[in-house]
Formats: C-alpha cells, structure tokens, sequence
C-alpha cells in the first residue's frame, strides 16, 4: 500500500545522501496521507538499504497502523508539526553540516543568495536547542519555521518542510548551498545580504521555474 509514495521518499532520502546532507541513516523522511495518517522511514536504517516494505504508516497519535520496524526516534516531533501546520505535507530532517554551522554563529541564517530566497521563502531562522526524539525538537520547529520552508535547529540539524517532497528536498538542498557561500563570505569579510524587496523578487522569480507537466 502506498508504493508510489513510499518509493518516492527512498529516493528523496537517497538524494539527501548524494547532496551531503546526512551520514549513514541520519534524519528522515516523512509524508502525510489523505487519511489522516502519515509514512514515515524506519528508525535507524540506512538508505541505501530501505525497500518500499520498511517505511511505516502511522496514526495522527504515532501507532504503528502497518509496517514491522520502529519508526524514526523524532516521530512524536514530526507529528506535531503536521497537526500545528495543516498546509505542510511532506518533512525532512537532516544533519546538514554547512547549515548547522551557521546556526551555531546566528540567530538566522540570512538570504545573502537568492537561491536559498528562491527555496525557502527567506531568511532561514535558527531555533533554540532540542534534543533529538523530543516533543521540544517539534515545538521550536513550529515556532521559529515562521512562514518559511527551512529552520535551523541550534546544535543539532535542520528540518524542511514543504508541500510535497520536491520541495521540502529544495529548500534543504539550497539551503546548504547558501550556508556554504555564506559562511565562506563571512569568512573573508562583511556578506552583502539581500533587501526585503530582492527576497520577494527572488521568491516570485522561481515560481516560473521548471517545466508544466
């Protein structure tokens, strides 16, 4: 059940892999369904190994409804997530090490690109410390997401979230991308960063990326 989807997250993981945003079987992947329920990858597992048959389905209230592995540790942080922000359908959480880094210097990581404006609506911001399989991990997520598809949590990783895969993959991709211009930036003087204005042409910009299908 679910096939289509569930492949479709072991690929979106497996790239998170090629694009350096995780190590061995960090972070995960998570979707919601159309009946209330939500696939999420097991606890654990790495990528390269996962198969359709090890994501599980999960209740709004975290029960396993099919699958035969533990569910990722951050699930109850996850579910959260989807119940306070009804619009987000898909979650990434990553370990990523350019974006982390910024927020180990910051309160925000700012849009000095328009590629992370492009991805993530904006300047990322940068939520206070929780751990991981933490209700916490969840609640500053939420607090500090404002609006945008990308937060920073401090000491730990990120979590994108998006209306579907694609996007929540976007935002964590160039995301770390801008991390790294940024830093490199920071680095060797004072970064020029975008104007509000830019940010908004930026962001209106990339809706007419792409190709219609």
């Amino acid at each position: 059940m679910y096939e289509i989807e569930k492949i479709e997250m072991i690929e979106t993981a497996l790239k998170m892999k090629e694009y350096r945003l995780i190590a061995m079987a960090g972070g995960n992947v998570s979707l919601r369904l159309g009946n209330g329920h939500f696939l999420v990858t097991p606890s654990g597992m790495e990528y390269d190994k996962m198969r359709p048959d090890d994501i599980l389905e999960v209740d709004a209230e975290g029960a396993v409804v099919n699958g035969h592995w533990r569910p990722s540790v951050d699930l109850v942080a996850l579910l959260y997530i989807y119940k306070n922000l009804p619009d987000v359908n898909a979650i990434i959480h990553t370990h990523q090490v350019y974006a982390t880094a910024a927020g180990l210097i910051g309160d925000v990581l700012p849009a000095a690109v328009t590629t992370l404006a492009n991805c993530t609506l904006g300047p990322v911001n940068v939520a206070d410390y929780s751990s991981a399989a933490s209700l916490e991990m969840g609640v500053q997520a939420v607090k500090f997401l404002d609006g945008k598809r990308a937060v920073i949590l401090k000491n730990h990783g990120v979590i994108t979230v998006g209306g579907n895969l694609d996007e929540a993959l976007h935002a964590a991709v160039y995301m770390e991308d801008a991390a790294k211009t940024y830093l490199l930036a920071k680095a060797a003087g004072t970064p020029v960063i975008l104007t509000d204005e830019q940010v908004e042409e930026a962001v209106d910009a990339y809706k007419k990326c792409g190709q219609d299908k």
